[in-house]
């Protein structure tokens, strides 16, 4: 054995199934920290979840329904904040993988335990953003 990792890639066909994106997704939107958030900022959040554009509109009326946000004006007013611990709720590995934000290659793995499930691998700077939290 050489000790060598195998590269992990996500595509859209190894993520979850469809209902369970769509609770990642509603998730990860309860937890977003900002009251007001723009439009293009929280489909880019979803998209770490889904690409679908169906999917995509199907979680935004979802969460709307749900009462974990309101869209005005292109813009998002979150309802129901939540918080996600770095500490707590944020785990690092080590191999080999691709940001599911930006594709990059990773040595290191991000990825955030929402009570829905985990979502990742993120780079250090692309968890944050996914986090709201630059």
């Amino acid at each position: 054995m050489t000790g060598a990792v195998e590269r992990v890639v996500v595509t859209e066909s190894d993520r979850p199934p469809r209902e369970e994106r769509v609770e990642l997704a509603l998730d990860l939107l309860a937890n977003l920290e900002h009251e007001r958030v723009p439009l293009p900022a929280v489909v880019d959040r979803i998209e770490t979840v889904t690409t679908d554009p169906a999917l995509v509109r199907r979680i935004l009326d979802e969460a709307e329904l749900r009462g974990i946000l309101d869209r005005e004006d292109g813009r998002i007013r979150v309802r129901r904040g939540g918080y996600v611990s770095f500490e707590r709720d944020v785990v690092s590995r080590e191999g080999d993988f691709d940001c599911r934000r930006c594709g990059a290659s990773l040595s290191t793995g991000h990825f955030v335990r929402l009570d829905a499930g985990e979502l990742g691998p993120f780079g250090s700077s692309c968890v944050r953003k996914v986090l709201g939290r630059e």
